[in-house]
């Protein structure tokens, strides 16, 4: 072989081997951005919580000043707890999540069959408060709309359903796709009986939104380092690494023995 062939079989290999190196740089680049956005929601770290604290200001503060108009059968100073479930059940879970998170996906895919099993039998009560940490961070407003939205369908009697709707139909968390509110209409569709006029003009007025700032505004008061934050005898059972839909199961029939 001359050595002009093998001068060209070294270049190829070489850029081939260059081209390779770029993939893998690339690739490592896209996950670091994924895990960064995700570090948003989950771990809360420092850095994160001081772009959040920053940019707390502007609409959502305005709208935290002036009158709270808390959905129907919200709980709490301000109403700020949705409550699912019977009152006279011995179990209290509470949980805070923002609809645009993807880690509280992630956490209602593995939990919700065992939540509403819970809730179902009287065992378990829910108490959901609703925040706004993506719009906050990445910037946007579908996690205000959506919360917004809820709360909208709790005063029609259908937030356990369109809560469920919502995370099924969660865009990806850069996609601020839940701040059109004739996406949040459509998906409205999907819940028996929520799609009526009264529906409709909550959403596209804002009617909560106030509520909506002032649930977040509790969040950071509450000193909680991100979504999802869920409290099991004060505790934030998600981040139990030994915690399963099968243990938290055990643990609540064990709080309703003898009841």
């Amino acid at each position: 072989m001359s050595e002009k062939n093998r001068e060209g079989k070294r270049t190829a290999r070489e850029r081939m081997a260059d081209e390779r190196e770029k993939r893998k740089k690339a690739e490592k680049r896209r996950r670091a951005l994924i895990v960064g956005a995700s570090v948003l929601c989950v771990l809360g770290l420092a850095a994160v919580i001081g772009v959040i604290a920053a940019s707390s200001g502007g609409d959502d503060e305005s709208e935290a000043s002036g009158p709270v108009v808390a959905p129907s059968g919200a709980l709490g100073k301000d109403g700020l707890a949705i409550p699912v479930g019977k009152e006279s059940a011995k179990a209290t879970l509470t949980v805070w999540e923002d609809f645009r998170c993807p880690a509280c996906k992630v956490f209602e895919q593995n939990y919700s069959p065992t939540i509403h099993e819970l809730t179902g039998s009287g065992q378990l009560k829910v108490e959901y408060h609703l925040v706004t940490l993506i719009d906050n961070g990445l910037g946007g407003t579908g996690s205000r709309n959506a919360a917004n939205a809820a709360a909208c369908a709790q005063d029609a009697g259908k937030f356990a359903a369109y809560h469920d709707v919502l995370f099924e139909n969660q865009p990806p968390e850069s996609d601020d796709a839940f701040a059109d509110g004739g996406k949040l209409i459509e998906l409205a569709g999907k819940v028996d009986g929520l799609d009526t006029p009264a529906f409709r003009t909550c959403v596209e007025d804002g009617t909560h939104n106030s509520w909506v700032a002032k649930s977040h505004e509790a969040f950071q008061k509450g000193g909680f380092s991100g979504t999802p934050t869920v409290l099991y005898e004060g505790r934030n059972i998600n981040q139990d690494r030994s915690m399963t839909p099968e243990k938290f199961k055990r643990m609540v029939e064990e709080a309703n023995k003898g009841q």
